[in-house]
């Protein structure tokens, strides 16, 4: 009994899951090439590995004639009939050849031929085994730390890999830590094999912690619509419910925050803004930044980018740090997020108003008149001495809000509307 190879086929079936039957045929077809180099002359040549045993037979075919010219390929008669007791002039007889020293001329031709076999079918294996679960979380240990900071993980049956760019630079993992992770793809290797890719730091991570956490979001309760993270730092997630009845903030949280909590300790206290999603990109903003509300808010006439005017004390909070809050809610809308002091709106504002005062334009000294505000606003100001366009452009603003009934809001719509009108 060959019990290294039997060893052999009992490893791999157990710990690889690759059947018997695969293994034995990828021996037996690297074997034949073997045999064929190293037995020359006999025609048809073959070999067999017995999958209980482990032994190894070759075999050759020679033709029965009357007389032997060829003794490599031809037995006589009589010598068939021996094997064969009906055998005739003509027939083919399967003889064992199997050379003395085969195993080790085997082993050392065969062993590359093996290899690649085997490859492919533990591909097959990782294929049929995990291709339709790509996008699940899938949890093993770390078995081995490669190319800088890579993690090969122990799954079970195969070893996936965690490349140090799918993982939170925050994070630090030694081997034999247990690790969870989304199953990002299957891929083909160039030795012919697959490898399971890993990943810790795309947004579907954080999505499928969620489905995972909370039962509304796996059975389509609550939707989440947008998310945004930074791997390590900050996610931002923008959910819809899909029942009046069902907050789809307070569900995420969960009673106390147990439910987020749970999700925050698995991403290493990674902080989680959740928010109900607007369709409204403005409105989304204004709900995003909340407690900072912003004093204004414009965007440009493509919609690809929207300007952010914030309290001065606000500003820091709103642009976040090293600008990723602002990214990050550039990322939520889609559009490139710009955000100002109110202190530097209200200088760079001044200064246009003051150049536009300064036109050639009859029109801006004609009697005020203004669209959409109110006529107690309008009497106001011309009783304050502001009776025209060119007076409000000249004014600084913090006199414009000393009139009585005057708001920081009013103020900045009278001076657009006056602003739009010359653009």
């Amino acid at each position: 009994m060959n019990k290294d190879l039997i060893a052999i086929f009992d490893y791999l079936e157990r710990e690889k899951g690759i059947k018997r039957d695969i293994i034995i045929e990828a021996i037996e077809e690297s074997l034949r090439a073997a045999a064929r180099k190293s037995i020359k002359g006999y025609i048809n040549v073959n070999v067999l590995v017995n999958s209980k045993s482990g032994d190894i037979e070759v075999t050759a075919q020679k033709e029965v004639v009357d007389k032997v010219t060829l003794p490599q390929e031809e037995i006589s008669l009589d010598n068939a009939r021996i094997l064969k007791d009906d055998a005739e002039i003509g027939d083919w007889i399967d003889l064992v050849i199997t050379p003395q020293d085969f195993g080790r001329i085997a082993a050392q031709t065969a062993r590359q031929v093996i290899a690649q076999k085997l490859r492919g079918a533990e591909r097959d294996v990782i294929y049929e085994e995990y291709r339709h679960r790509m996008g699940e979380l899938i949890s093993g240990t770390v078995k081995k730390v490669i190319r800088g900071q890579t993690l090969v993980v122990d799954l079970g049956k195969v070893e996936g890999i965690l490349p140090e760019r799918f993982y939170p630079k925050t994070e630090k993992y030694n081997v034999g830590e247990r690790v969870l992770a989304l199953l990002l793809e299957v891929k083909d290797t160039e030795n012919g094999g697959a490898e399971v890719v890993l990943t810790r730091s795309h947004p579907d991570f954080v999505e499928q912690l969620f489905a995972q956490e909370v039962p509304e979001i796996s059975d389509g309760t609550i939707v989440i619509e947008r998310m945004v993270r930074d791997a390590g730092y900050r996610t931002k997630l923008a959910v819809r419910s899909m029942d009046a009845k069902v907050d789809p903030v307070g569900a995420c949280v969960g009673v106390r925050g147990a439910r987020v909590k749970n999700i925050i300790r698995e991403l290493n206290n990674e902080k989680i803004d959740i928010m109900p999603f607007v369709d409204d990109p403005v409105e989304q903003i204004k709900v995003a930044l909340d407690p900072v509300v912003p004093k204004k808010v414009m965007i440009d006439e493509d919609h690809s980018s929207l300007q952010l005017v914030v309290a001065d004390d606000d500003y820091p909070t709103a642009l976040g740090k090293k600008g990723m809050n602002a990214r990050l809610l550039g990322q939520l809308i889609g559009m490139e997020i710009q955000i100002k002091k109110y202190s530097e709106y209200q200088i760079l504002a001044n200064l246009e108003r003051q150049e536009m005062s300064m036109i050639d334009d009859p029109t801006l000294d004609q009697p005020l008149h203004l669209q959409g505000i109110s006529s107690m606003i309008v009497d106001a100001l011309i009783a304050s001495g502001y009776d025209t366009a060119r007076k409000l452009l000249q004014a600084n603003t913090d006199d414009i809000l000393a009139i009585p009934g005057i708001s920081s809001e009013s103020c900045d719509r009278i001076l657009e509307q006056i602003r739009k009108k010359r653009v």
